[in-house]
This record gives C-alpha cells, sequence and structure tokens, in this order.
C-alpha cells in the first residue's frame, strides 16, 4: 500500500496522542528520533510539547504519511528561526512506525520531503544523524551527503558516545 501524505494537518488531540505513540513505538524499536528506549508517552511529551507548538504557532510545518487511515510516518520542516539561513531547512524526527520498514515508506517520505521543499522555496535540506545505526547510508542513497561529523555528541549510554552525522540535501541540484 502506498502513502497519502498530508501537509500541515489540523493538530487534533487525536493527531497529537497518534504523534506521541509513533514516536514511543519507533524510539523503543530503537530509531534515533530524540530517545533510547525504553521510553512512555510521558517521556515523549517532553520532546513532542514544544515541537507541537512550533507547528501549531508556527514557524514549523509537519508531513504526515498515512497508510489507509493509520499514521506510519512523519517528519517536521524546522525554520532556523535566523533570517541569513532562511533559505534552507532542517528536517526532523523523521520516523516510520517499525512494523512498516522495508516498505519503502522512509525513501517515499523523504522524497516528498524534497518535493516539498523546492516547492517552499528551499534550497537545501539538512538532517542530522546518529551514527552507529546505518542511517547515513540510508540518506545517502536518497542524495544527502555527509558535510560533518561532531565526534561522541550523543550519550545513548554509559560509556556508549555516537557521533552526530550532518547530512545536506542541495535541492537546486537535485532533479
Amino acid at each position: 500500500m502506498s502513502l497519502r501524505f498530508v501537509l500541515d494537518p489540523d493538530l487534533t488531540p487525536q493527531l497529537r496522542a497518534e504523534i506521541v505513540d509513533l514516536w514511543a513505538d519507533v524510539s523503543n524499536a530503537g530509531g534515533a528520533v530524540g530517545f533510547v528506549p525504553p521510553v512512555t508517552a510521558s517521556d515523549v511529551h517532553v520532546l513532542a510539547d514544544p515541537a507541537f507548538a512550533g507547528i501549531a504557532e508556527g514557524p514549523d510545518r509537519l508531513l504526515v504519511g498515512y497508510s489507509g487511515d493509520r499514521l506510519v510516518a512523519l517528519l517536521i520542516f524546522s525554520d532556523n528561526r535566523f533570517p541569513l539561513k532562511a533559505h534552507w531547512c532542517v528536517l526532523k524526527r523523521v520516523m516510520v512506525h517499525p512494523d512498516t520498514q522495508g516498505a519503502g515508506y522512509g525513501s517515499a517520505l523523504m522524497v516528498e520531503a524534497a518535493r516539498l521543499g523546492r516547492e517552499f522555496g528551499h534550497e537545501a535540506l539538512h538532517v542530522t544523524v546518529r551514527d552507529g545505526l546505518g542511517l547515513d547510508a540510508f540518506y545517502a542513497r536518497l542524495g544527502y551527503r555527509e558535510i560533518g561529523r561532531l565526534p561522541r555528541a550523543l550519550r545513548v549510554a554509559p560509556a556508549d558516545d555516537r557521533d552526530e552525522i550532518l547530512m545536506w540535501l542541495d535541492l537546486t541540484s537535485v532533479d
């Protein structure tokens, strides 16, 4: 089944709860979306509530993906909130439900993000990636290139520090 995308959906209490549930499911499956398992919905709200405020009040934008009526994917276009960086955007909380892994939803989500980024007038998209999960290879297949690393920037457990990989997609040269 293909994904149906919705840009800037109304952040109803139901959608907020679905997002928190998706975020917890992704985190508990080992996804790199701000947490290390195990997490609860209460844990997720620490990051979700400010993200919801940035979306509801602006300037951030939400892209969600549905398989049928089920929320299975999302990302946030996070505005840089700085005029000298208005020509590019950071993608945050890129996630696909773990039980849909391998269905191509992650790639479809990122292709749609690039399409929308161009439509919004952005010249580039930026993502940060937790090293050690192979996510840099996923993004590289989609045209992102590594532009730097913050060594040992992410402490996922005692004695387990990971690099934060900075990746960039130039939207002016992508077909």
